[in-house]
Parts: C-alpha cells; structure tokens; sequence
C-alpha cells in the first residue's frame, strides 16, 4: 500500500512537472530556402518527417530572421536582439577573436534558470575561442563544428592557405582537428545520434536542446544511406536525410512519452545560398535569397508543435521573427528575461492561435554587412521599405552546377522602395508613390533605429543602446 502511495505521488509530481515544465527543442537549419520542404512547395521529393511536425502543429508562413547571415542569425535566435545589438556581424571567420559576449542571456539561460538540462549540437558560430563556446552560455553540453562547414582548406573559393583546418568539438575539447570530406559524410547522422541521446539521458526532467544542423550549408555532403535515394540530385538526398534525423528526434519524443509536452520549433537561419545553383535551395516565389534583405533572405520556413497548447494542423501568417523566441519561452517557463534591452517580444498569443492576438512590434528592422539598416517591416507585416544600398543578384545567369558558385552581379536600390507584401509577396512593384503615408512612418520607424543602434549607410556607426561583443586575447 505504501509503495503504491509512494508510486501515486510520484506520477502526480511527474505530471506536475510536465504542466508547468515543457521541453523544448529547438532545430535550426544552415541556408535552407523557404521552399525546401515539401509542406512549403519542395519539388521533386518529399520530407514526410517534417511534414508530419506541420501536421501535428502549425506553419508559420511570415517568420523571419533579423539578418541573412551565419553568425548575426544565430546570434538573434539564442538572445533575443538584434544582432547588431550585441556586435555580432555578418559570419565570424575561424581568424576572428571576438564572439557572443558573457552578459549575453542565452535561450540556454533562460532554462537553466528553472533547472533544466541543456545541450547544444552541431554548428555554433558565435565565437570558436574559449571564451564563446557553447558551455560558457548556458550549456551543460555541446558536439559540433565551431563555424560553418565550408571554412576549411577545401572551400571551393578559397586560395590554398586561406582557411586553417576544421576541428569538431565536444565540449570545449577538440576530438577531430581535422575533419575530413569523410567525417562531414557522418555529421547529419552524428548530430542526430547525438540529439536523441540527450533527450534518452534526460527524459524524466525538464530540457532544452539546440540542435543547429550544418547542412544545407554547401559543401554538401550525405551518408551512404541516403546518397542517390532521391533521384533528383545531392540536395533532395541531403533534405532526405535531414528529414529522417527530424523524424528521429520526434520519434525519441514519443518513445519516452515527452510528445504531449514538448515544445519543438524547426526552422533556418536564413534563405538559400543561390549561386551554388543545384547544390542549393529554392526561396519559391520569393526574391532574391541569402545575403539580400529581400523576402528571399530573411523568410524561413517555420514549424512548430507542442500538442498540449498549439492547435495542430494549422497555418499562421502573423508577422514573427527569431528574436521573438527568447522573451516567448522566458514567459512560458516563468523565467526572468536579462536585465538589458532585448528586441524580441512575447508573442505566445500568436503561438497558440489566439484569435484575438496582434503582434506587440510596430515594426522589424532587417540590417546587414557592418551595420546597415537596409529594410523595415510593418509589424502587421504588410508593409516593407527597402533603404538605397546595394545587394547581390545572379540576375538572368544560368545556374551553376556541381558545388562550383556562379558569380553574383552587384544591383542596387537608388530611392527608398515600399512593397505591399498582402499584394505581392514577389516584391516585384515598388509602390512607393502612391503610399506617401506608409513611407512617412516606416522611415520615422527607421529613425529610432539608427539613434538606438545605428546605421552605416546613413553615416550613424553607432547607436545609443548598441553593445560590444565579447574580446579575447587568444587565438
């Protein structure tokens, strides 16, 4: 009888924590295009695993990134700013002796604030120096290359010498120097290996898991169980694999009972990386795609699902970004947001479905190379200004083939350009003369910007509330 008390109390504490407690688990893809899963419009192959994940949850069709770079978006996921915020700029290089700095809060800190287990897996790219690892930022664990998986000694652009060799990490050890075309074959499957091993570890508490993949980021690589299975070319093959290792965690999940209360988010760090041709991703009907403040670059795919509070099946076109993820998790786990300014706001309403729920920005900037402000969004997200600055563009260029880029072309905008992104999510008509009125406010908008954080092309450098990343002697 005593046993069975004893047994009852601890189911009734076990699903106590589970009401107030969720995991969460956070899959964060490199250069994966709006259009490439098969629930966005993917062509030629399926990926069911992930379609499943939309089926049991909700896609959100308007989500973005603040900037459409390695090193600035993941810096905009884990803290909750803009990245130019805490003066982290376009990719960091394996030369680079700066990173995400300690008073930084991280998604991983705001677990640990209620006591929960956490591990980062894959690439990290905030900082390869020791003072910017993972584990100083609120990981228990970490496994994964330091910085994309193209800066290494066989980058396809690279003069002999430019790029030292690729090491692996895990922890703050080093346990491959250098990673080899054959090791990269085995990422996906390691860092999925390494996923579900976490979540089998700790599935009778609380836990938070980044697992930040390094495909689509070219070079690309596969396993030998998925090479050539879709029959439509590296990438499909690579997309395959990478939908098994999502089906692999969700398959974890329910295993051990953790679906119910499991709060999983998937989606990229920016759009695709469009002069690598067919080795890259498709943006859809978007313009434009990695690199460019266009729709291309900033518009990721996103899915997420959590059975106890997300209604499944469903579809949101609420305007959301990245930054928005920090301060909506702090919320739901009851933790403290930092004691610094943050951009992200608590959007949990537009989450759940909420039918009343409006988004709390009145608007998103979108900046890019060293501090320019180049575009502004409505915070309803119909209305988008594009600032004169230049980008790149293939333009009409035929795709490149086999791993090798084609070579982008410089374009510029002249005058300040307005788009009605209800009416034409192309961006293809510049609407800016037959709206003064929406230019006049998201330019006011754009003023505060360049006060609180700056803006380059507006010879403003620096702004009042802009922080400096973290320094480190070492190298």
């Amino acid at each position: 009888m005593f046993r069975l008390l004893i047994a009852t109390v601890l189911a009734f504490s076990s699903l106590l924590r589970a009401a107030d407690q969720p995991n969460v688990v956070v899959i964060f893809m490199d250069d994966m295009g709006y259009a490439d899963v098969s629930c966005f419009g993917a062509k030629g192959y399926q990926t069911p695993h992930i379609d499943r994940l939309a089926q049991d949850g909700r896609k959100f069709t308007n989500f973005h990134v603040p900037q459409p770079v390695c090193s600035a978006s993941r810096a905009g996921l884990l803290t909750g700013c803009y990245p130019n915020r805490i003066g982290i700029h376009g990719a960091l290089s394996p030369k680079a002796t700066h990173g995400l700095a300690a008073s930084e809060m991280t998604l991983a800190e705001v677990a640990k604030q209620k006591g929960y287990a956490t591990a980062a897996i894959g690439k990290w790219h905030l900082g390869h120096l020791a003072p910017f690892l993972p584990t100083q930022h609120g990981f228990d664990e970490y496994y994964g290359l330091p910085y994309s998986n193209d800066m290494w000694p066989f980058h396809p652009e690279a003069k002999p010498g430019s790029y030292p060799k690729l090491p692996l990490y895990e922890n703050e050890r080093i346990v491959d120097a250098d990673v080899t075309p054959e090791d990269q074959t085995r990422l996906t499957t390691d860092y999925t290996t390494r996923a579900v091993d976490f979540i089998e570890r700790n599935k009778t508490k609380p836990f938070f898991l980044y697992l930040a993949h390094s495909m689509v980021h070219v070079p690309l690589y596969v396993s030998e169980k998925f090479r050539g299975k879709s029959g439509k070319g590296l990438f499909a093959d690579v997309m395959l694999e990478v939908d098994w290792s999502v089906g692999q965690i969700l398959q974890s999940l329910e295993k051990n009972g953790l679906k119910e209360n499991t709060w999983v988010i998937f989606t990229s760090d920016n759009g695709p990386w469009l002069s690598y041709g067919d080795h890259a991703g498709s943006a859809g009907l978007l313009r434009e795609g990695k690199g460019t403040v266009w729709e291309g670059g900033t518009r990721v795919t996103s899915i997420m699902r959590w059975p106890a509070k997300i209604p499944a099946g469903s579809t949101s076109d609420a305007m959301l970004m990245t930054i928005d993820i920090l301060p909506t998790m702090a919320a739901v786990l009851g933790a403290e947001l930092p004691p610094h300014p943050i951009d992200g706001k608590n959007v949990w309403p537009l989450l759940t479905g909420d039918s009343s729920a409006k988004n709390p920005h009145a608007f998103y900037a979108f900046y890019y190379h060293q501090n320019e402000l180049q575009a502004l969004t409505s915070g309803d997200g119909q209305w988008k200004i594009v600032f004169p600055h230049s980008y790149r563009s293939l333009g009409d260029l035929p795709p490149a083939q086999g791993g090798k880029p084609a070579q982008y072309r410089p374009e510029k905008v002249l005058s300040p350009e307005l788009y009605d992104l209800y009416a034409d999510l192309s961006e293809a008509k510049n609407v800016a003369s037959a709206h003064p009125e929406e230019v006049a406010r998201l330019q006011a908008y754009a003023a505060q910007m360049r006060a609180e954080l700056g803006d380059s092309l507006a010879k403003q450098p620096k702004g009042t509330g802009s922080r400096a990343a973290g320094q480190s002697p070492l190298k």
